[in-house]
């Protein structure tokens, strides 16, 4: 029973359950800034540049050189794509590894944001939380007189 206990209790931690939920909200946020990389910014950048970068690639073995020759004699002007150069031999997907890298950029500066909104808002709760409570009001003079009385008819 001590077994299923310390696994229950620790199942049951908050840290156990944030950790949880981050997970959970992370991988959804990761798939929302894939999508806008791949289906926002990337376009917008390769139209730009005039670039596709699903299908920039240095090919590496004689195979996938030879391909990418023979479809570029058949297709003036045209590239390989990257699945078919694949296919023929060794590549370098540079334009996925582009694509990634600024997905990565683009995840870890919102993530940044987020802590660092966390961060200020735990300091400000923190300098709340550690603040002196406020000194007791004054008497107004009148209750100070009043007291004085008293005392002195409790003394006669």
């Amino acid at each position: 029973m001590g077994f299923v206990k310390e696994f229950r209790d620790f199942a049951l931690k908050g840290n156990v359950l944030d950790l949880a939920v981050g997970v959970i909200i992370g991988g959804a946020f990761g798939g929302i800034v894939n999508s806008m990389i791949k289906d926002v910014i990337m376009p917008i950048v390769g139209m730009a540049g005039n670039v596709n970068f699903s299908d920039k690639y240095i090919a590496l073995s004689d195979s996938a050189k030879k391909a990418v020759e023979e479809f570029a004699a058949k297709n003036p002007g045209q590239v390989l794509p990257l699945a078919k150069a694949q296919e023929a031999g060794a590549v370098l997907g540079i334009g996925n590894f582009i694509t990634i890298l600024i997905n990565f950029i683009i995840l870890a500066f919102c993530i940044f944001l987020v802590v660092k909104a966390f961060n200020t808002a735990k300091k400000k709760f923190e300098k709340e939380q550690a603040a002196p409570p406020p000194a007791p009001a004054a008497k107004p003079a009148q209750e100070v007189l009043l007291e004085q009385i008293l005392g002195e008819l409790k003394r006669r």
